[in-house]
């Protein structure tokens, strides 16, 4: 018996598992086969808007002054006297005395030469009227010609003399004149080298000094970024016809942050060849003044963001970056909630948004969402529609407002 239940046993249990499948199947819902549902993807887009739109070109700088130089004296001599300007930072006017050397061995020497002036005055005359007696004589026949040469060379020797007089009594003013150092302008004090009672040789540099009327920041302009600025161009012979676009120095210092305005005053001589880059000079006025919203001055060496205003463009759109699709087309969502390329006239791109002047009209709704495939007349959904900005108004000033 156990042989016939190890030989059937299995069959059996094969035959019932077959019977109950079959059962189920019998038994089961029926399965309504369905084509796949089509995906329409969802999209955002602005509407395009039409305007003038300002080019603005960001770059960086430090600050440097205008006029830097050395303040030398150009007499030698002990020091006598300081002025309270004349330190680290210490602003001073234009002419102020800001070192006196002691004057006393120059005061004699312009005395001495004084005196020595009075002595060939008083040689000179008399050698005039040796000359002019002696020529009286010689009309008269009663003077010899060696005579009358010799008053003529003694006449144009003590000429000569006095003439050496004046340039050294001349020499003596400067040189007492000159133990008063003066400010060749209105500036500040970067540094200082002596103290009083020092003494300073001719020429040795004791203090570097700049000048404070204007502030000049070195800015340095990507050659491709120069068609959107009119920058002053100076040839040979000739000043420059145009004046330099406005520029914006921005920086964040002493816990806020404060913005100066100035302008472009020339542009450097060449391009760099490692960088291609071209250096424009950028000026404020007056760095130092106060002003009424408490601004600190434009110090020299401040590190500034710099935001040059450029040409303006009229009748072009500015769209979002994420228009421009990777082969410099755009797509558009026409009446139909289709997809359209669109090929456009770009006239400038950057990180944030792009300029287009032509391809595109006013009421276009673009296409800003980033898709794996597009194809011509897909159809889409739109999820939202927005205005692209204003295209008169710059990144910059949009923060503002």
């Amino acid at each position: 018996m156990n042989s016939t239940l190890r030989v059937f046993g299995p069959i059996v249990a094969l035959a019932a598992g077959v019977l109950g499948a079959a059962a189920l199947v019998a038994t089961g819902p029926e399965v309504t086969n369905r084509p796949p549902e089509a995906s329409i993807p969802l999209v955002r887009v602005v509407s395009a808007e039409s305007g003038e739109f300002a080019h603005r070109v960001v770059t960086h700088g430090t600050v440097q002054p205008r006029t830097e130089s050395e303040l030398v004296p150009e007499v030698s001599g002990r020091i006598e006297w300081l002025a309270p300007s004349f330190a680290s930072g210490g602003f001073f006017d234009k002419d102020e005395v800001l070192v006196r050397i002691e004057a006393g061995d120059y005061r004699i020497a312009a005395r001495r030469a004084k005196a020595n002036l009075a002595r060939t005055e008083s040689e000179t005359d008399r050698a005039a009227k040796e000359l002019a007696r002696q020529e009286k004589l010689a009309e008269q026949n009663v003077a010899s010609d060696s005579r009358l040469d010799d008053a003529r060379n003694a006449q144009k020797v003590a000429a000569a003399a006095l003439q050496e007089a004046q340039a050294a009594l001349e020499q003596a003013q400067r040189d007492l004149a000159r133990t008063e150092i003066r400010a060749p302008f209105e500036g500040r004090v970067r540094n200082e080298k002596v103290d009083v009672g020092q003494f300073v040789n001719r020429g040795a540099p004791i203090a570097t000094i700049y000048a404070v009327d204007y502030a000049e920041v070195r800015l340095p302009i990507p050659d491709s970024e120069l068609a959107y600025l009119d920058l002053p161009q100076l040839y040979r012979g000739g000043q420059s016809e145009t004046e330099g676009p406005e520029v914006r120095l921005h920086t964040d210092f002493a816990g806020g942050q404060h913005s100066w305005s100035g302008r472009i005053v020339r542009t450097e001589g060449e391009i760099d060849p490692r960088t291609r880059m071209v250096n424009v000079v950028a000026r404020v006025p007056s760095p130092y003044a106060p002003s009424e919203e408490g601004r600190p001055p434009l110090a020299a060496g401040l590190f500034v963001e710099a935001e040059i205003l450029g040409r303006r463009d009229a009748a072009v759109f500015v769209l979002p970056r994420a228009a421009l699709r990777e082969d410099g087309r755009i797509l558009v969502v026409d009446e139909e909630d289709r997809l359209r390329w669109r090929d456009v006239e770009l006239t400038r791109a950057d990180r944030e948004q792009i300029v287009v002047s032509g391809g595109i009209v006013v009421g276009d709704r673009v296409c800003i969402s980033a898709l794996e495939s597009a194809a011509e007349g897909q159809r889409v959904r739109v999820r939202d529609e927005a205005k692209a900005p204003k295209p008169a108004t710059t990144n910059a000033e949009r923060g503002a407002a």
